[in-house]
């Protein structure tokens, strides 16, 4: 079974390297130093008119913590309705109540607005309270992935973590690592047999002034792993 690569890109030019390199979805998004936010309708529809490729779009409409007021979680449902209309092809969020329990109201009303469209579950999870709990209310949600990076910093920290929850996910709900992945974590998750997608932004950055650029030497690296 083959496994899908995600990217996710937070400028035009990354977006068009990384199509151009062949991952197989791009994951949208805005302000790299704050992990992710919304973006625009108008680079949307740009990615969307110049490459073919599925885009999910990140809907976060602040950086820092998980937990957002009403307000919040209404623009974030508008959000989803204007980038669903310019050609979304899914959705990434995550919304924790005060507790670190996912807030399952408030992530159902989301899923609803994206009209059957596949969602995933953001990294907001690995701040969830218990990997257990949170992985049932996902898939009660309607979730479609979790991106993970194992309830730690990074992959490289969260490594078994994740392994134990493909385990225990027996594909009803698709486990996908992402957050400082490295190709030299992928033996350890593809021997489990049940890796499906993982996430990987491709970039490095010497100095933090530099644009956050998706680089195909490292994309390649990813490839000969997954392809041998």
């Amino acid at each position: 079974m083959s496994i899908l690569f995600e990217a996710p890109v937070f400028n035009a030019e990354s977006a068009l390297r990384a199509a151009g390199a062949g991952v197989d979805r791009l994951e949208l998004c805005s302000s790299f130093s704050e992990g992710g936010e919304t973006p625009g309708v108008g680079m949307l529809q740009w990615v969307k008119q110049k490459m073919n490729i599925p885009v999910f779009v990140m809907i976060r409409p602040r950086g820092g913590n998980f937990i957002y007021t009403s307000d919040e979680i209404e623009v974030m449902n508008r959000e989803i309705d204007l980038l669903n209309n310019a050609g979304a092809d899914g959705f990434v969020f995550g919304i924790l109540n005060n507790d670190h329990s996912i807030n399952s109201d408030a992530c159902r009303e989301l899923i609803g607005a994206a009209g059957g469209k596949p969602c995933t579950f953001h990294r907001a999870f690995d701040s969830c309270r218990n990997p257990l709990e949170g992985l049932q209310t996902s898939i009660e949600c309607g979730f479609s992935r979790i991106l993970t990076s194992g309830m730690k910093e990074n992959v490289s920290e969260g490594l078994e973590e994740i392994i134990r929850l493909l385990k225990i996910a027996e594909r009803k709900i698709i486990i996908m690592p992402g957050g400082g992945l490295m190709p030299e974590h992928l033996p350890l998750l593809m021997e489990t047999g049940l890796l499906q997608d993982i996430h990987a932004s491709c970039i490095a950055r010497k100095r933090r002034e530099d644009i956050p650029l998706f680089e195909d030497d490292i994309f390649n690296k990813f490839q000969n792993w997954l392809h041998g």
